[in-house]
């Protein structure tokens, strides 16, 4: 598992945790060329694993990330991961010990600015993907056009969200990326 492109590229990210399920290079690689320039975003990949989104888009430019991981010990290779490409301390960078849907609440509460890019890749089979995604895009957390991409399994599709729309959709082997925006930005019904 290495970094795809920017000013990492080529770097390894080691080794992947005993139950984490990392974002294949194929993958990431389309999906960043989806995504286009992340130059100057801020963005938020919760359920982070390995870190491999969060940190292909520090790699790629962008202004910001937060990486949001419930695993302690999951956590902890994450810092690490940090340490070994020479990022630790780096301001941009933080890591955040909670659950998806409690980190949303506290970033919320935080009155921090809004993320422009927010990765969602819980578990495949994870039971609470849509309030967890409903809670996103009800709370600032998310800017107004901010873009979330979602990483499922074929066998789990994931159900319609209310207030926003798919944009985008791809498929790798079981894998799926969707692309998902407000359906409104001007706070109106």
């Amino acid at each position: 598992m290495r970094i795809i492109a920017g000013g990492l590229r080529g770097r390894d990210l080691g080794t992947v945790p005993e139950g984490v399920r990392p974002t294949a290079d194929r993958v990431r690689e389309s999906l960043f060329s989806v995504l286009g320039s992340v130059e100057g975003l801020r963005v938020l990949d919760l359920c982070a694993g390995t870190g491999a989104l969060g940190l292909e888009a520090h790699s790629r430019g962008a202004d910001a990330v937060l990486f949001v991981e419930r695993s302690r010990s999951v956590a902890r290779a994450l810092s690490a991961r940090l340490s070994d490409l020479g990022l630790a301390g780096e301001p941009s960078l933080r890591i955040e010990v909670a659950d998806a849907l409690t980190a949303i609440e506290k970033l919320a509460e935080a009155s921090e600015p809004a993320f422009d890019l927010v990765f969602f890749d819980p578990p495949y089979a994870a039971s609470d993907r849509e309030g967890i995604l409903a809670a996103l895009f009800a709370s600032p957390v998310a800017a107004p056009r901010a873009t979330v991409v979602v990483e499922g399994s074929r066998r789990h599709p994931l159900p319609a969200i209310a207030g926003t729309r798919v944009v985008d959709e791809r498929r790798y082997g079981d894998t799926v990326l969707l692309w998902l925006v407000r359906t409104r930005t001007d706070g109106g019904a």
